[in-house]
This record gives structure tokens, C-alpha cells and sequence, in this order.
């Protein structure tokens, strides 16, 4: 039977349903909550350390999201570790649940094809969370005018617009995974603890097997190890294998967006014109 229209027809009305639902629910409330407090103690460590910086330096605001001060990381830091959560927080559930609550049935009955469906309810859980990170977002660049008094530069609010961007990206990814699950399992809690298990391997276990599994698959040169420096090949590996985990992909865009000064994200800054010559040949050579 050949479908007849778009396949995405209904689609604003399920994205303008569940854009209500999301806004309007204690759910996202509570996430809403946890990131803006969380955010905001990291900002204002940041901004405490901040005015005592002269205003010379030409990327000020942009210090307010990468600046860390003990015990709390930096702004930046706490939205890697939070995105995920308010992602898989608002799509865990979102078609088994219609399932559990036997809604589905009612709501395929409809002029609504499948794609209709799940495009619009990841399109408004998307929209969710960009709304909530342009706030904090604004809330950023507001608290950096109050309290450091010096205004942002074109550059500085390009950057930071780029990194806005790419955080929604980050929790598209997170998001798709959570969804995905909502299809596959049955259950909300089994999708819920799939979800966050494989958010934990990939941010708290994973950066620990990549320089294992790249040292068995480049072992070191022992010359390096003599003068205790990383075997290239095995950095190499090692940076390869951890960008498998979005977590370490979102890192390592934020250092190129809001640190102007960074040059190079690759495992060979540390050559210099000072190490030896077989050092230099062997980088040379392997990175060709």
C-alpha cells in the first residue's frame, strides 16, 4: 500500500503539541533548575576571578565560559555533563510512553504518518532545549556586561553564537540516542537506564580504555619512553578512539570556538625544534 501526500504531514501540529507538553511540564522544570543553578555558581566563580583581570584582554566574555575555579569546573565543563542529561531527560519516553499510556494507536489513526510523528517530537524536544540554552545563554552575556562592565566584541559574540550552536548539536546527538532507545525497549525505565549507561561509558569509562586499547594497537616506541614522551602513533590512536564519544567531540569544538589563542587540537603540540632529531623524523614520517 503506497502512502499518499507528504510523509510529513501533521508534523506542526505534533511539534506545537509537544513543545507545549515540554515547556509546560514539572520535567523540564526540574532540569531547567538543576543546569541554571548549577551554571550560575559556575559563573560566579568565574566572574569573581575575572574582575580582578585587567579589561585588555580582547576576549573577556569569552573567558566567562572556559574559566575554572576549584572546586567547581567551568561553565562549559557543567554543560558537557548536563546537555545529555536534559536530553535523554526529555526523550527517554517519547514514543513508548505513548505506547504505555495507549495513545499511540490514537494518534498513528490520525492523518499522521510515522515520520510525521518522530520528526516532530524530536523537533520540539530540540526546540526545548534550544530555548533554555539561548537563556542561559543571554544570561551569560547579561552577567558578563553587569559585572565586568566591558562590552563584547564582534568576534566575541561570534564565538559564542558558534558555541550556542554547536551545544544544541550535542544534545541533538544525545537526544537521537534517547529516542531511538523510546522505540526499542518497551519500558520508559529500561530505555531511561540504557540511555545513561551508555552516557556514562562514554564520558567517564571510555576516555580510560582509549590509551589502553591504542597502546595495544601502536605500542609505544621504547626511545620515547626513555625520554619520557607520548610514542606519536600511540597519541594518534589514543585522540581517534576518544573522539568515539560525543562527549570528547564537544570538548574539543569548545576549546576551538572560545579559546582564540588555540592553534591545533591534534596529539603533536608537544614537538618542539628542541627534542631530538630521530623525534622529529619519526613525527615527521608518521604523520605523513
Amino acid at each position: 500500500m503506497r502512502r499518499e501526500g507528504s510523509p510529513f504531514q501533521g508534523l506542526s501540529a505534533v511539534f506545537v503539541k509537544e513543545l507545549a507538553d515540554h515547556v509546560s511540564s514539572i520535567r523540564m522544570l526540574m532540569l531547567e533548575l538543576l543546569i541554571v543553578s548549577t551554571a550560575l555558581a559556575a559563573l560566579y566563580e568565574a566572574i569573581s576571578r575575572l574582575r580582578q583581570t585587567t579589561a585588555e584582554d580582547p576576549f573577556l566574555l569569552l573567558r566567562l565560559f572556559t574559566i575554572d575555579q576549584a572546586p567547581l569546573p567551568s561553565f562549559v565543563a557543567i554543560l558537557g555533563f548536563l546537555i545529555p542529561l536534559m536530553a535523554i531527560g526529555l526523550g527517554f519516553d517519547a514514543v513508548n510512553g505513548e505506547h504505555n499510556r495507549r495513545t499511540l494507536s490514537r494518534i498513528l489513526a490520525q492523518p499522521i504518518y510515522r515520520d510525521a510523528l518522530l520528526m516532530g517530537k524530536f523537533l520540539a524536544a530540540l526546540a526545548t532545549i534550544g530555548i533554555s540554552l539561548a537563556a542561559l545563554w543571554l544570561l551569560v552575556i547579561g552577567l558578563g556586561l553587569l559585572f565586568l562592565g566591558v562590552p563584547p566584541g564582534s568576534e566575541e559574540i561570534a564565538r559564542s553564537l558558534v558555541f550556542l550552536i554547536v551545544a544544541i548539536f550535542y544534545a541533538g546527538v544525545w537526544l537521537s540516542l534517547a529516542m531511538l532507545l523510546s522505540t526499542v525497549f518497551r519500558s520508559a525505565a529500561t530505555a531511561a537506564l540504557v540511555s545513561l549507561g551508555i552516557w556514562l561509558f562514554l564520558t567517564v569509562l571510555w576516555p580510560m580504555l582509549a590509551p589502553a586499547i591504542a597502546q595495544a594497537i601502536a605500542p609505544a616506541d621504547p626511545r620515547y619512553a626513555l625520554l619520557g614522551l607520548n610514542d606519536p602513533a600511540t597519541a594518534v590512536w589514543t585522540q581517534e578512539l576518544q573522539r568515539l564519544s560525543p562527549n570528547d567531540l564537544f570538548g574539543e569544538a569548545m576549546l576551538a570556538v572560545l579559546s582564540p589563542t588555540t592553534r591545533t587540537l591534534g596529539p603533536y603540540s608537544w614537538i618542539s625544534s628542541a627534542a631530538p632529531s630521530w623525534v622529529r623524523r619519526s613525527h615527521s614520517v608518521k604523520a605523513s
